[in-house]
C-alpha cells in the first residue's frame, strides 16, 4: 500500500482523515494525494433559480464569477490546512494537493487508478446540522470504487486493535487476502467476528472457522467469535466493548433494490461504529 488518496471537503472530519492518512503513510512509507473537488452544481443553480426571468442573466454572471473566486480561496485554505497536518506529522514531502471542479465520483476516477486505498471522512461540511447522516457522496464513492475505502471517524486515535466483520462473502474474502498480504496487520491485535440469529449459528461458526484457517495460514492468529443477533447492532456493540480501533467490512454486497427494501448493513455499520471502517467491494 504505497499510494493513499484523500477526498477532502475541508470539514473537521476531513482534518481527522488527513491525520489517519499521515499515520498510515508513516507506517508504510506511502505517498499521499489530497483531492478537493468543487461541486459543479453550485455554479449551475443560479442560472435557473430566477424562474420569472425578471432579473435577467447579467446579475447571475457576476454571481458565478464571485462563487468561483470564493472556491479558489477555499481550495487554498483546504490545501494549507491539510499540509499543516502533514508537516506536523513529518510526512509533508510525501503529500501533494489537487483541486478539481465537477462531481467527486467522476473526478476521483483518474486518481483512484493509482491509489491503493481511498480515505474519506464519515461526514462532511454539514455534520453539525445532520448528525445522524453520512456524507452525501460517501456511499456513491464506496459503491463505485474497486479500491479499499477507509471511512474515518470524528477523532483520530492510533490503531492497535482491528476487527473484521466476516460473512463469507466475496468482499470479505478480499478483505482477508488484503490483511494477510499486508505486513502492517501483523502488528495489530486481530479479531474476526460474525453475527447470526440463533438458528443460523452453526453455519456462521463454520464460516468463521474457514476464515480463521485462512488467516492462520498467513501467520495471523485472530480471536474469533460468533455474535448473536442483528449484524449491525451486535457488531457495533462488540466494537465498543472490545475497544476496537478499526473495523474491516465488506461493502454494499447487495443490489440497490435490496437496500431500498430492507436497508444496508454497510450503511448502518458506518453510522453506528464510532471508529474508522475499511470497506471492501
Amino acid at each position: 500500500m504505497k499510494n493513499l488518496l484523500i477526498c477532502t471537503d475541508g470539514s473537521n472530519y476531513s482534518q481527522e482523515c488527513c491525520r489517519y492518512a499521515a499515520w498510515f503513510a508513516k507506517q508504510m512509507a506511502a505517498k499521499v494525494e489530497v483531492l478537493y473537488v468543487t461541486d459543479l452544481r453550485q455554479f449551475e443553480i443560479p442560472a435557473v433559480a430566477d424562474l420569472s426571468g425578471s432579473l435577467g442573466i447579467q446579475p447571475y454572471e457576476g454571481m458565478i464569477a464571485q462563487l468561483q473566486e470564493v472556491e479558489v480561496r477555499k481550495a487554498k485554505f483546504v490545501e494549507e490546512s491539510a499540509m499543516a497536518i502533514f508537516e506536523a506529522e513529518g510526512v509533508l514531502g510525501r503529500a501533494t494537493f489537487h483541486h478539481e471542479t465537477g462531481m467527486l465520483v467522476d473526478a476521483i476516477e483518474d486518481y483512484a487508478e493509482r491509489a491503493n486505498m481511498i480515505l474519506l471522512g464519515k461526514r462532511g461540511e454539514n455534520a453539525n446540522f445532520a448528525t445522524e447522516h453520512l456524507g452525501s457522496m460517501l456511499e456513491r464513492v464506496v459503491r463505485a470504487s474497486t479500491k479499499p475505502c477507509l471511512v474515518t471517524s470524528r477523532e483520530f486515535r492510533p490503531i492497535n486493535h482491528v476487527a473484521i466483520a466476516y460473512d463469507g462473502g466475496v468482499s470479505c474474502q478480499r478483505a482477508l487476502e488484503f490483511m494477510a498480504q499486508s505486513e502492517l496487520f501483523r502488528a495489530f491485535d486481530i479479531h474476526v467476528v460474525t453475527a447470526a440469529e440463533s438458528r443460523k449459528e452453526d453455519q456462521a461458526a463454520a464460516q468463521l472457522a474457514e476464515a480463521e484457517r485462512m488467516m492462520n495460514a498467513s501467520g495471523l492468529y485472530p480471536a474469533c467469535q460468533v455474535l448473536s443477533g442483528e449484524a449491525e447492532t451486535a457488531i457495533a456493540d462488540y466494537v465498543k466493548s472490545a475497544k476496537i480501533d478499526l473495523l474491516v467490512a465488506g461493502a454494499y454486497g447487495h443490489s440497490r433494490i435490496r437496500k431500498l427494501l430492507i436497508g444496508s448493513t454497510t450503511t448502518e455499520l458506518l453510522r453506528r461504529c464510532h471508529v474508522p471502517v475499511l470497506c471492501f467491494r
